[in-house]
């Protein structure tokens, strides 16, 4: 029993298969354990025989249900645990005390531990269960021992089994309280009254209406502020939006070429704003970012409307996020800051989507901003394919979650109940709550990870939903250079539909310079160490240098 234990600590990120049968041959060795267990004075034989049965044969079913939904073992897990823990409170003998109720604790909480973590309850179950099966392998060893020693050398032997016990109680309640510090998340941090605009606000997009320096997250040799300005939303309504601007301490004598940064998901509630976070200009190709600023250029990265201004963000919504792109731009040119007019706009993930569309809408919403290329890496360029791709996964939940949260408020006819499948509304407002960045990605993911079926019901994607997503793809055309960056390992916006989008662009006479990254998922496709980040600030310069731009469609 303990070396099964130790197995499954060992193999608890193995294949579904090898953990669910280290699971059950677990749970039938300490069922067999209980079975042979020799009768005691005091102590009820058929509570040690019923318990030892419900053991067996739930690592007996473990193994005939394995292709049942993950709950199924869990539940099985978590009643052999209860049902052990039943066992040692009202079989136990008077002197056997201590060391039954640390076990029966230690039971019920490694249950409750397993009961919280559906999706990654194999994990779960390996760490919990494997922890469960060592210690009390080596209780029941110790009780064993006990019981053939001469009663003289009993007491120290009773201590090393006491000792085995509470190392259980310590080690549930660790995973316990390791839980709840998960889904916990992050200290709320609340927009200060910088992101609440005045009551007058001027109706012309890409009015600067007040900014501050900015000195949290600022690279060294660098200089920063936070602006807040006005934009308008897709239908032209007017709206606010907040960013940042990160620009070089000593300016050239001639005007400084301008970066416009599209950040990546951090959330769709307000205290998600990248210019609240310790890290603002960390989002995305954050190093290059850097390199270019060192340069001489100036970055300037919009929070779009929603994120540090008063919501709905419109999470995924185009138009929308492209204008509050675009105005950012214009709003930073009152900053005392001497910046050329035409601009290369870059953004990963959600924010390559919103390049994209950037891309798409900059000549007829401001002609005054002239693009000289767009780069979108790991865009989420399909997103009817993103959605139906990764729904099962628990990043797909997660993205799924903010699009029905963030549309439910933003798009008229859109209600979260009738969207989301029956029971996860409740999961799905937390995880609308949480952001995408610090601790409180590992709480959404936890979230997530609770909802084993889809977040949205089946049929509304074959509804006004994927109506909506497909009329927020960027498929339309963008009239200066694109570079499209890939990982070929990424597991949110798989590969296979990026290659198909492109074709499909090309295909549509856009020239677009396509390049995937061998073994580079979707965070690491842009992290500091990754070969992206030469060829995005070599692709960048020459777009500033007039540079004839590569088509890997032709």
């Amino acid at each position: 029993m303990t070396g099964l234990g130790a197995a499954l600590l060992a193999r608890a990120s193995a294949s579904v298969a090898s953990v669910v049968l280290l699971v059950a041959a677990g749970l039938v060795a300490a069922g067999t354990a209980r079975l042979l267990r020799a009768p005691e004075p005091q102590r009820d034989r058929r509570v040690d025989v019923a318990t030892g049965l419900v053991l067996v044969v739930a690592g007996v079913l473990a193994v005939v249900l394995s292709s049942a939904t993950v709950r199924v073992l869990v539940l099985l897990v978590a009643i052999g645990l209860v049902a052990t823990a039943v066992a040692e409170l009202t079989g136990s003998r008077r002197d056997d005390r201590p060391t039954a109720i640390a076990l029966a604790v230690a039971s019920v909480a490694l249950a409750g531990v397993v009961l919280v973590w559906p999706r990654l309850s194999l994990w779960a179950i390996g760490v919990a269960l494997g922890a469960w099966l060592v210690l009390t392998g080596l209780v029941t060893v110790a009780r064993a021992v006990l019981g053939r020693a001469p009663r003289t050398a009993r007491p120290p032997r009773r201590a090393l089994q006491r000792a085995a016990a509470a190392g259980a109680l310590v080690v549930s309640v660790a995973l316990v309280v390791g839980t709840v510090v998960v889904h916990r998340g992050d200290v709320r941090v609340a927009p200060d009254a910088f992101y609440s605009p005045p009551l007058a606000v001027p109706d012309e997009p890409g009015v600067l209406i007040r900014s501050e320096p900015l000195t949290t997250g600022v690279p060294d040799g660098a200089r920063a502020w936070r602006i807040l300005y006005t934009t308008t939303d897709g239908d032209g309504r007017a709206a606010v939006s907040s960013g940042t601007v990160l620009a070089p301490l000593d300016a050239g004598e001639a005007p400084a070429p301008v970066l416009a940064v599209a950040h990546g998901t951090t959330g769709v509630t307000p205290r998600c704003a990248p210019s609240l976070a310790a890290q603002p200009f960390a989002d995305g190709a954050g190093a290059a970012l850097e390199r270019m600023v060192a340069a001489g250029w100036v970055g300037v990265l919009s929070d779009y409307v929603g994120l540090g201004t008063a919501g709905p963000h419109p999470y995924l919504v185009g138009p929308d996020t492209a204008h509050a792109v675009l105005d950012a731009v214009r709003a930073a040119r009152s900053l005392e800051l001497d910046l050329t007019h035409d601009v290369v706009v870059w953004g990963h993930s959600q924010g390559g989507h919103a390049a994209l569309w950037t891309g798409m809408l900059a000549g007829d919403y401001a002609p005054d901003v002239p693009l000289l290329g767009v780069a979108a890496l790991a865009p989420a360029s399909d997103l009817p394919a993103l959605a139906e791709g990764v729904r099962a996964e628990a990043i797909g939940k997660l993205v799924s979650a903010y699009i029905a949260a963030s549309w439910a408020e933003h798009v008229d006819g859109v209600e979260l109940r009738e969207v989301v499948t029956p029971g996860y509304l409740p999961l799905v407002r937390r995880i609308e709550d949480l952001c995408f960045t610090g601790r409180d990605v590992v709480a959404a993911l936890a979230t997530a990870s609770q909802m084993t079926d889809e977040v949205m019901r089946p049929d509304v994607l074959d509804g006004e939903v994927g109506a909506l997503l497909a009329a927020n793809s960027p498929d339309g055309d963008v009239p200066v250079p694109v570079l499209l960056a890939q990982g070929s390992t990424d597991p949110l916006v798989l590969p296979a539909q990026q290659r198909a989008f492109v074709a499909t662009r090309c295909a549509a006479g856009q020239a677009v310079d396509y390049r995937e990254y061998e073994g580079l998922d979707h965070l690491s496709l842009v992290a500091a160490t990754s070969p992206l980040t030469d060829d995005l600030v070599a692709w960048t310069l020459a777009r500033r240098a007039g540079e004839p731009a590569a088509d890997t469609c032709a």
